[in-house]
């Protein structure tokens, strides 16, 4: 489903909606992705009016690269205090269509989010957005509550 611009979502009104969008897509500016040219950028915004920013970094060896999302997770989540999430925003470069997180991701994703956490995804400009919670992107998830101890 695409949303038009004009209205918040996620849980942000319009001016933080706008925020979201101008980090996500400058954060894709500073990927560094020589094999694949393929650039993501990602935002996750935290209660507070707090930004998180991150790129993808790719690897010769391949399975080393690192994805925008994880990048910009790692940042929130090693930062001080500990921010409760409201979204994630991502953006590649293509201005057909909106990309959405790797597998890797999702479940990266589920590790620190709820089931209803709402994921943002753009195209290249911005101009199109698409809004989908983590379950329904990750269904019948695997997640820390299944570790029984």
């Amino acid at each position: 489903m695409y949303l038009p611009l004009k209205e918040g979502v996620a849980g942000l009104d319009r001016d933080q909606f706008e925020k979201l969008k101008k980090l996500t897509l400058e954060a894709r500016q500073l990927a560094y992705a020589p094999y694949s040219k393929f650039r993501v950028g990602c935002c996750l915004v935290a209660e507070g009016d707090e930004y998180y920013t991150g790129a993808n970094v790719e690897n010769a060896s391949y399975g080393a690269t690192i994805c925008a999302e994880r990048t910009t997770i790692v940042k929130a989540v090693t930062s001080e205090p500990k921010p409760k999430w409201v979204c994630l925003a991502i953006a590649g470069d293509s201005l057909e269509s909106c990309i959405s997180p790797c597998g890797i991701c999702r479940q990266f994703i589920r590790e620190f989010a709820t089931q209803d956490f709402p994921i943002v995804m753009f195209n290249g400009d911005g101009s199109q957005v698409r809004v989908r919670t983590l379950k329904e992107l990750l269904p019948l998830s695997f997640g820390p509550e299944d570790l029984a101890f």
